[in-house]
């Protein structure tokens, strides 16, 4: 009997050893994928990061200026999937000025741009060898808080000496559009559709969203948390609209977010502390991605918002690093881009790029 009972035992360690290579590569077994680094053709210190966009695994662009020694000049990096590269090619690429928001229009990329203080929209076609062309604004405004663009229409959003302007662009010219009385600001916008365009504003009465049906602003009727603000809306194709900002309690500021599906909306504060959602973007795996404030100088770090939890991740150590800033969030394909500064000992910041995935 003994030694039957040691032949079965023999045979379960046979066993064993023959099943753990499949279970090694089994999926529960895999590892997950971490940020990387990618290589970034430096800039002029000190830069500045304004946007980022991603159409899909092969093009993205970043946006943002450079300091010269007689003011910013503009500055322009494409992804192609396998690395990023500087543009040059539009017109005007050594004068002064900036690059802002960037958005994917049809086959299009448009990007704000101030050139030599005139303020226009650079138009490209992606994935062609057409050259840049450029929309001019109507007018000069002093300050230019947002810009967004959907086939068919885009807005710029600002100010002149007669307060706020609502610029809009129908394809052939543009026009001046009003919003409800006691709108003091409008503090950004975004678009799904030309006739489906939110922003959220500064109102007599604190911050409100405002929608645009093709029509006319109206107020969405959305109640915020109270002594709250907004940093970002996202629109998605879906239906579903996230609504990102701050709330303030005794002083201190809390993340809150809003999730909409056209008929009811949840609010939750997730533990992000004060940190500011405006890089918000929907990754690849359907939960929310953003940059948060890193407890690590030589890493960055990077929240996941999927449904009640929320878990933490960190980029590449970078050595000698004293400052990480991812300031922009784009999901291209399976991956997320990430484009920002790096502050390395004893230089000023310049730019950095990472990649969870692909």
């Amino acid at each position: 009997m003994n030694g039957l009972r040691a032949l079965l035992v023999c045979l379960v360690i046979a066993c064993a050893a023959v099943v753990s290579p499949v279970a090694a590569v089994s999926p529960a077994a895999a590892v997950t994928p971490g940020w990387s680094a990618l290589p970034v053709p430096a800039a002029a210190p000190q830069v500045i990061v304004s946007d980022l966009a991603a159409r899909g695994p092969g093009e993205a662009w970043a946006t943002g200026y450079e300091q010269a020694a007689d003011g910013p000049r503009p500055m322009l990096y494409r992804w192609d999937g396998t690395a990023w590269s500087r543009d040059t090619t539009f017109p005007g690429a050594g004068e002064p000025g900036w690059l802002g928001k960037v958005q994917f229009v049809g086959d299009e990329v448009w990007i704000l741009r101030n050139r030599a203080g005139a303020v226009e929209i650079l138009r490209r076609a992606t994935g062609g060898s057409g050259g840049w062309s450029a929309v001019p604004l109507p007018q000069t405004l002093w300050t230019y808080q947002d810009f967004t663009a959907v086939p068919g229409a885009a807005w710029v959003v600002g100010e002149d000496e007669t307060g706020l302007k609502v610029l809009y662009y129908d394809g052939s010219g543009w026009a001046t559009q009003t919003t409800p009385d006691g709108v003091l600001f409008l503090m950004g916008i975004t678009a799904r559709t030309a006739t489906d365009v939110w922003a959220w504003a500064d109102t007599d009465t604190g911050t409100t969203i405002l929608r645009w049906n093709g029509r006319v602003w109206r107020d969405a009727k959305v109640s915020l948390p109270p002594n709250s603000n907004v940093h970002t809306i996202l629109l998605e194709p879906s239906g579903r609209i996230t609504i990102g900002g701050s709330r303030y309690t005794d002083g201190v500021a809390r993340t809150y977010l809003m999730t909409g599906n056209g008929r009811a909306w949840h609010t939750t504060y997730p533990p992000l502390g004060d940190t500011y959602t405006e890089a918000m973007v929907r990754g690849p795996d359907g939960a929310l991605w953003l940059p948060v404030r890193s407890d690590r100088a030589f890493q960055s770090k990077y929240a996941r918002v999927g449904g009640s939890r929320t878990t933490f991740s960190y980029g590449p150590v970078r050595a000698n690093a004293i400052d990480v800033k991812p300031r922009a969030l784009a999901t291209a394909g399976f991956s997320l881009l990430s484009f920002g500064t790096v502050e390395i000992y004893g230089s000023k910041p310049n730019l950095m790029s990472e990649r969870l995935g692909g």
